[in-house]
């Protein structure tokens, strides 16, 4: 089977401008995520995990080794990203910021209000995003990365700036996308609770250049529950590798 997403030998380093000393994050790195398969990458700051984003969605060169997307040249402009914060253009209606990311990808900017829809923000398609809540800013992003028919999506701790409660309901929230439509996925996260919540298999990262210590497959069907005790077990598992 031809992986959906792979970094195979990748290296990446930085050079700190204060002092000039490199910083190996990754070295002879690699990892790939099948088709259909949401991975979720853990681990402590600073063991690389949105540089490894980064080096997926393009946004970032290896150094040396290779990263591929999908198999079509193409599939890297298919990408729907979820950052930390939901990166919204604040001077435009929320259905014209979903409108802009399908217009870049080529597709009807009407498909708007049905992404909308999907997270249960149709309502809300005229207002500006200043007038929005944290979370259901964070829905707007989430509509305008599922809006675009993503080849892979890539979700960069998309919850970790939310209350627990508001967390909470975009996790099931994102489930509930995921289940409808499986899609391949990346996911970073510093919660293990969340990783083995979304996830079908978790990769655990350490050290500094960044090594794969331990990989766990999440075979709970979906839908799931937070209060599954399968998986807080393997929860507590995750945290014993990280601490």
């Amino acid at each position: 089977m031809t992986a959906a997403v792979e970094l195979r030998g990748v290296g990446k380093a930085f050079t700190a401008a204060r002092d000039q000393r490199v910083e190996h994050v990754f070295d002879g790195f690699s990892l790939a995520v099948e088709p259909g398969e949401l991975v979720a990458v853990v681990g402590a700051s600073g063991t690389g995990k949105t540089t490894l984003l980064h080096l997926v969605a393009g946004l970032e060169q290896p150094d040396s080794g290779e990263v591929r997307v999908g198999p079509h040249a193409e599939d890297r402009h298919r990408l729907g990203v979820v950052f930390q914060q939901p990166r919204l253009l604040d001077w435009l209606p929320v259905r014209a910021n979903v409108g802009i990311a399908l217009r870049s990808a080529g597709l009807d900017e009407g498909l708007a209000d049905a992404a909308l829809e999907d997270v249960g923000l149709a309502e809300y398609a005229d207002r500006f995003p200043s007038v929005l809540s944290g979370g259901q800013r964070q829905r707007v992003a989430v509509a305008r990365a599922f809006a675009v028919d993503p080849a892979v999506v890539l979700l960069d701790e998309p919850f970790s700036a939310l209350d627990e409660l508001t967390g909470r309901r975009l996790r099931l929230l994102l489930q509930d996308l995921w289940t409808r439509t499986p899609r391949v996925g990346l996911l970073v996260t510093h919660s293990p609770a969340e990783a083995v919540f979304l996830a079908d298999r978790v990769v655990v990262l350490s050290g500094r250049p960044a090594t794969v210590v331990r990989e766990y497959r999440v075979t709970a069907p979906r839908p799931r529950s937070p209060e599954d005790p399968d998986l807080f077990d393997l929860h507590r598992r995750i945290v014993a590798d990280l601490l």
